[in-house]
């Protein structure tokens, strides 16, 4: 299987999983409340992370499955090729019945992320990218824009989970509202990654952030002309949370 034909199974596979987002009724019900300040998982996380497990490892049986919902055991995401998957991000918006999540998919090979898949079925878009092949919006190439941090949008995310970081948080976005346009705050991380990479804005950051979380926004994000890093200029970890600052690299 040719590395183009690998990434189109992946989204075929992710793709199909939007049904059950869409069909999903009752989402108070049955939710879980884990670790953290409202961090919870649904029966859809659930269902989703099955059978996204279930059909990636079909594809390649010899990869490790890295999936943010039950209990998995350690992956060294550093040999051979490691699934990073996410089955819902943004499951609080997804319980409220806001419509701003995603299944985001990342393939990485020893330890460095070669494929990205993010479906926001609400909207049928679907983002892909094979490393060194550039990115994409439902086949179309994108790129990030070209706007300097004055003429952009800045998302963001609070940490939720982490209520001490909730004052560092605002404050770091009050410091870029001062420099941009405006700010803005969705609930998903993997969809505002998507959004620096098709030049529909021009800054993220969150201050803590699981690698499921970022996996595959982190490729589209660079196949899409834009960096990544964590806040200090670091590089970004698959293997531990980091922080998250993606920009589309213009001064």
């Amino acid at each position: 299987m040719t590395e183009k034909e690998l990434t189109e199974q992946i989204a075929k596979r992710v793709k199909d999983c939007g049904s059950i987002l869409l069909e999903a009724q009752h989402m108070e019900k049955n939710v879980i409340a884990k670790e953290g300040r409202a961090n919870f998982v649904t029966a859809y996380d659930q269902k989703v992370q099955e059978r996204l497990c279930r059909e990636l490892l079909e594809l390649l049986p010899e990869a490790g499955f890295l999936g943010e919902e039950g209990e998995q055991e350690q992956i060294d995401v550093s040999k051979g090729y490691v699934y990073i998957v996410d089955p819902i991000d943004g499951t609080t918006n997804f319980m409220k019945g806001y419509q701003m999540s995603a299944i985001s998919a990342a393939l990485a090979r020893d330890g460095e992320v070669i494929c990205g898949v993010v479906y926001n079925p609400y909207l049928d878009e679907l983002f892909t990218a094979f490393k060194g092949q550039g990115a994409f919006l439902n086949g179309k190439p994108i790129h990030v824009s070209g706007a300097p941090l004055s003429e952009g949008l800045v998302l963001f995310g609070t940490s939720p989970y982490h209520e001490n970081l909730a004052k560092q948080s605002f404050q770091t976005a009050y410091e870029y509202f001062k420099q941009a346009l405006d700010v803005r705050r969705s609930g998903s991380a993997a969809l505002d990654l998507c959004s620096i990479a098709a030049g529909r804005a021009e800054l993220f950051f969150e201050l803590i952030l699981q690698p499921w979380d970022y996996a595959a926004g982190s490729l589209l994000i660079q196949e899409a002309g834009g960096m990544i890093t964590d806040m200090e200029g670091g590089q970004i970890t698959l293997d531990r949370p980091c922080s998250i600052l993606a920009t589309n690299g213009v001064k």
